[in-house]
């Protein structure tokens, strides 16, 4: 499956907390393996693919292929990493944004047919301007290539407009994730306030 993270800075192992908003940012972690894609669906869309919600009360299985992903793709390598994401503090903050009233973190699998095939992490803040910022996205290693991770972005973006999102935004320093996220019409928009390149698609 695909998806995105709540993170935080490899350097003080702390989450990116803006000053100004309050707000927890997020460094997307895009997986190397899935940016060989095919088309889209229409012809772009293909085989759709469906979204599963994950529930608050059924993450834990999540958190497992969440860290598997994160050291088997080389995301994390030494072991004080391993235990920031394995740890209390950054998985409290996940669940304290899944269950708050508005702006909700969300963590999803895609499905395609009866197996799901990769996972990913949003927030779409709707009491705002209705940004939708994709925190982790990927799809499991026997799904990747054939447009695969194609497929699964405009199965998210179908699912999300459909809870206020209007516009997509995620940050990125890798080349390979870079072409992925322009591939599907992402564009360059500056950067952010810790100098990650920020992509936009409206």
């Amino acid at each position: 499956m695909l998806w995105c993270t709540f993170t935080r800075s490899f350097t003080t192992k702390k989450p990116l907390l803006s000053t100004k908003t309050g707000k927890v940012l997020f460094l997307v972690i895009i997986n190397r393996a899935w940016y060989n894609c095919g088309d889209s669906q229409d012809s772009r869309r293909g085989k759709m693919i469906s979204i599963e919600e994950i529930a608050v009360e059924n993450i834990e299985e999540f958190w497992k292929l969440h860290l598997r992903y994160l050291i088997n793709d080389g995301i994390v390598e030494d072991e004080e990493d391993i235990a920031y994401f394995s740890g209390d503090e950054y998985r409290g903050i996940i669940k304290a944004h899944m269950i708050r009233e508005i702006d909700k973190h969300h963590m999803v699998y895609f499905v395609d047919g009866n197996v799901r095939i990769g996972a990913a992490q949003y927030n779409t803040y709707q009491s705002e301007d209705g940004k939708c910022f994709i925190l982790d996205f990927w799809v499991f290693p026997e799904f990747r290539g054939n447009g695969t991770g194609h497929r699964c972005f405009y199965a998210l973006e179908d699912h999300t407009r459909l809870d206020g999102a209007k516009y997509y935004e995620i940050n990125s320093q890798k080349e390979n994730s870079i072409r992925f996220w322009k591939s599907i019409g992402f564009e360059e928009n500056g950067k952010d306030e810790y100098d990650m390149p920020l992509f936009i698609k409206r």
